[in-house]
């Protein structure tokens, strides 16, 4: 970095650069940070020259993954040579550095900074590079997402930006229950979350419909509740193997895995798959319908407990992460008091093995762990038993049903999806405040957000992106951007110009008539 840079850098934090402290009036060829990137950085100074990634570009980084994934991205669409060098002295034209970021940024932010001498991404933990990494590609032309090689120039405006998360918190859940998809699809969605900050993945894995993981105490788990779904298709589950290989994914992208094994309730995958789970010794038949709150686990039978301990310990072992899922919702057919009984006895199971319990907001009608954290999927802003949870320590993950699932159909017209939560377009999905929704849970009270997207009707990858995009970069908003920067006029213009990138990527999205898209996007 230029000396010139270095000081640049200094007073663009402090807000001086704008002031024209230095050197008076802003160079010409400055141009003013475009906005173009989702969610909206904490703050960002437009200031000094643009650069331009040229054939002779080197790249370093003091993270060998990250530097890695950034070339290869950079080398696909410009068919530049771009050496990587990890951990050098002297910076490269972009310099990815895990030192010299402003102790705000924690272990998840970053500081861009570009002139014409280069791009410096500087965070405390690589996370935060990766991070920065995704706001690089967004500040880039649409074309950089190519896999094929295309025509610049690639330009990066002159400026910095100073970026953190509001929210610990920012999930996206897929139902891989009501539709299977492969390891390679969900590597893939992966992908697509990383763009915009997202750092949970919860998989639902077991539902009425099928069971997804393999369980080696439980074979038939897989083996037959996982041979089916809903419309009587194949089904299919995930080996160990398979399962260890999406969690590694995912933490390539800095994303971690939240397993959830769904009960008492969404249960008739493991009750036809075992016929001792019981009450009545008799298996139901398997399941391909989409109805729900039919089917429990047996509370009063200890072989039910037995099976949970050797469900989630083969499952924690298997999960690095620190959250297993217990699901908890829809339990019609299982009595409260049951319910309370098997939710006390569950949430120890998991903490037993060393777990932090999450469940849907319904577990909190129980007595619930100090550590355990509740999903609120409601429709209302209301809801006592949560209120009074949080009031007793417990955190929120906010994924109000009307709000964030992602399922819900855009309008009338939407060919997938559904409507028992209401009709959410883009502008619904980003128009609410997750610290300020539910009352009385508030401030630290929130972890965070989450999108579900559950699979009644999906079933491709392309039904996949048409329900989460543009919706998804919209909660993700929610939980990185402070909530000064909320402007639905703003976002909309950078969401807008989200659209190439996804035609670029064969992101097959729903072009919601609440944006402006660019033509040929």
């Amino acid at each position: 970095m230029t000396p010139r840079h270095t000081l640049l850098v200094l007073l663009a934090a402090l807000g001086l650069v704008c002031a024209g402290v230095l050197g008076g009036a802003r160079p010409a060829e400055a141009a003013a940070l475009p906005n173009t990137v989702v969610p909206a950085p904490v703050s960002e100074v437009a200031g000094g020259s643009n650069f331009t990634l040229s054939a002779s570009a080197t790249l370093t980084s003091d993270d060998a993954s990250i530097g890695g994934y950034l070339a290869g991205i950079l080398r696909a669409s410009t068919g530049y040579a771009l050496p990587l060098t990890v951990g050098a002295a002297t910076p490269g034209s972009i310099a990815l550095q895990l030192t010299g970021a402003p102790g705000s940024v924690g272990p998840e932010g970053y500081q861009l900074t570009s002139d014409a001498s280069g791009v410096v991404i500087r965070a405390q933990q690589p996370a935060g590079l990766f991070h920065g990494v995704q706001t690089l590609l967004q500040l880039l032309p649409p074309a950089v997402m190519s896999t094929t090689v295309r025509s610049g120039p690639w330009t990066v405006p002159g400026g910095t930006v100073l970026d953190y998360p509001r929210f610990a918190y920012r999930g996206a859940m897929l139902d891989v229950a009501r539709h299977f998809f492969t390891v390679a699809q969900v590597e893939r969605y992966i992908d697509e979350l990383a763009l915009y900050k997202i750092n949970y993945l919860h998989l639902h894995l077991s539902d009425d419909q099928g069971w997804r993981i393999a369980v080696n105490s439980w074979p038939n788990l897989a083996a037959y509740g996982g041979s089916t779904e809903v419309g009587g298709g194949a089904g299919g589950s995930y080996t160990q193997a398979d399962y260890s290989a999406i969690v590694a994914y995912a933490a390539s992208r800095y994303m971690t895995v939240v397993p959830e094994i769904d009960m008492p309730g969404h249960t008739n995958a493991a009750l036809a798959s075992y016929a001792q789970l019981n009450c009545d010794g008799v298996a139901p038949a398997l399941y391909t319908g989409t109805n729900v709150g039919f089917s429990s686990l047996c509370v009063s039978l200890p072989l039910t407990y037995t099976f949970v301990d050797q469900v989630v310990g083969e499952l924690a072992a298997l999960t690095p992460g620190p959250y297993v899922h217990i699901g908890g919702d829809e339990a019609g057919s299982t009595p409260l008091a049951d319910y309370t009984s098997f939710i006390d006895r569950a949430q120890q199971i998991v903490a037993d093995h060393g777990k932090t319990v999450v469940g849907w907001h319904d577990i909190a009608k129980a007595s619930l762990l100090p550590s355990s954290v509740a999903q609120f999927w409601g429709t209302t802003t209301t809801d006592s038993s949560v209120a009074a949870a949080a009031a007793q320590g417990t955190r929120v993950i906010m994924s109000p049903a009307n709000k964030a699932y992602l399922d819900m159909k855009y309008t009338h017209k939407t060919k997938l999806g559904q409507t028992w939560a209401g009709l959410i377009e883009v502008n619904t999905a980003y128009g609410w405040d997750p610290g300020n929704y539910l009352t009385g849970v508030t401030g630290p009270s929130v972890m965070g957000v989450e999108g579900p997207l559950w699979t009644e009707t999906i079933v491709t990858s392309a039904d996949i992106d048409t329900m989460a995009f543009p919706r998804l970069p919209a909660l993700a908003e929610l939980g990185w951007s402070p909530w000064s920067t909320h402007d639905v006029t703003a976002f909309d213009q950078r969401l807008g110009a989200q659209g190439p990138r996804w035609k670029t990527m064969g992101i097959t999205y729903y072009k919601s008539p609440q944006i402006t898209w660019p033509t040929g996007s």
